[in-house]
């Protein structure tokens, strides 16, 4: 082809093109990396250049410069053709990949495939399934989800993969949020993702909450510890927590408050119930409640919260007291009081009916 383009002058052919592009497939297919194959053509054509024929025909200066950028313009095409078909490649296989590592993820979080051939396709992701394993889970902002494309997803699995190797360490996206699989004694991974989620670097939207699910072993463990992680981010939506990070082993209070809901509805009603005939309804004194404990029972820091006069809150104070018959200046009262609040954000109540 480039003895043809040496004495004639003409342009690669259209056919000429699709046959690169296809070696540029063959290429990319058989494990050759495209600095590789452009160098080897390159270097080919640097060879053939003293014995191409219009080279060797070429009466002067002026020849040889014609011949040498009809030369070149048919590299620089099939170069251009290589590469393209090459990545072509690439990114049919980095699909798959992607279509495989999908899948998987999917049976393992939700446990639906038999745990030996699980074992089997787990090796294939440089996962040791005997270990005992933990998830974490970050959600992104509202209305935003993750994809397993994003840049910001991938400089993520770049930054994890950098620091602490590809063996048992999986990243991937399911149902828009952003899933790290780890090793249960690795917690430097959870903290690093947890931080990277947090502060994924300029350009990129944090996440809005990370959840990290206790170590259990097996894969029946991992389908616990991502429901755990899942379970954290929805207690923390209803219940309105401020950590950005949270650890399902610190939560676990909250399942055995909700055991009983009977109970637990019962104790919303008998206490909070009377809260219903404040002006405004439930809701206010039951925030002031809330936020009056998570500032430590500090008078100025509750009303600092909630953009409120120490005043304001101290009249609010009395009116819980007054309608609930509870105290919240009574250390037994007051954790009733708490206890209740919790109930009710996680019943939901007042919204919905108990």
């Amino acid at each position: 082809m480039l003895a043809e383009v040496s004495t004639t002058g003409r342009r690669l052919r259209r056919p000429e093109l699709d046959a690169l592009r296809e070696l540029g497939e063959r290429a990319a297919e058989s494990g050759q990396g495209l600095r590789e194959l452009v160098g080897r053509y390159l270097g080919a054509t640097h060879q053939a250049w003293s014995t191409l024929p219009g080279v060797v025909t070429a009466g002067g200066a002026a020849e040889i410069r014609r011949v040498g950028d009809a030369v070149l313009a048919a590299a620089e095409a099939a170069v251009s053709a290589l590469g393209e078909g090459h990545e072509r490649a690439q990114r049919l296989l980095a699909r798959r990949e992607e279509a495989a590592r999908r899948e998987f993820v999917d049976d393992l979080l939700y446990g639906r495939s038999d745990p030996g051939l699980l074992a089997e396709r787990a090796e294939r992701f440089g996962l040791r399934l005997g270990r005992a394993h933990a998830v974490a889970v970050a959600v992104a902002h509202d209305k935003e989800a993750y994809e397993d494309l994003q840049p910001v997803v991938r400089r993520i699995e770049r930054e994890l993969t950098g620091r602490f190797g590809e063996r048992d360490v999986l990243l991937s996206t399911k149902d828009g949020r952003l899933v790290c699989l780890a090793p249960g004694d690795e917690g430097g991974v959870f903290d690093a993702f947890a931080d990277l989620a947090q502060r994924p670097g300029p350009g990129y939207r944090p996440a809005r909450r990370v959840a990290v699910g206790r170590a259990h072993s097996g894969p029946g463990g991992i389908v616990r510890s991502y429901e755990e992680a899942l379970s954290a981010l929805d207690l923390a939506e209803r219940l309105r927590l401020r950590p950005p990070v949270l650890h399902a082993a610190q939560l676990l209070v909250f399942p055995v408050l909700m055991r009983d809901r009977g109970a637990m509805a019962d104790l919303v009603r008998t206490v909070l119930g009377p809260l219903a005939q404040a002006r405004g309804g439930a809701g206010p004194l039951l925030e002031t409640i809330a936020v009056h404990a998570q500032a430590g029972y500090v008078n100025a820091e509750a009303a600092r919260r909630l953009g409120l006069g120490v005043r304001t809150l101290t009249y609010r104070l009395e009116r819980i007291r007054a309608l609930t018959g509870y105290d919240p200046g009574d250390a037994l009262h007051r954790y009733t009081l708490e206890t209740a609040a919790l109930g009710a954000r996680l019943l939901g109540w007042p919204e919905q009916p108990l």
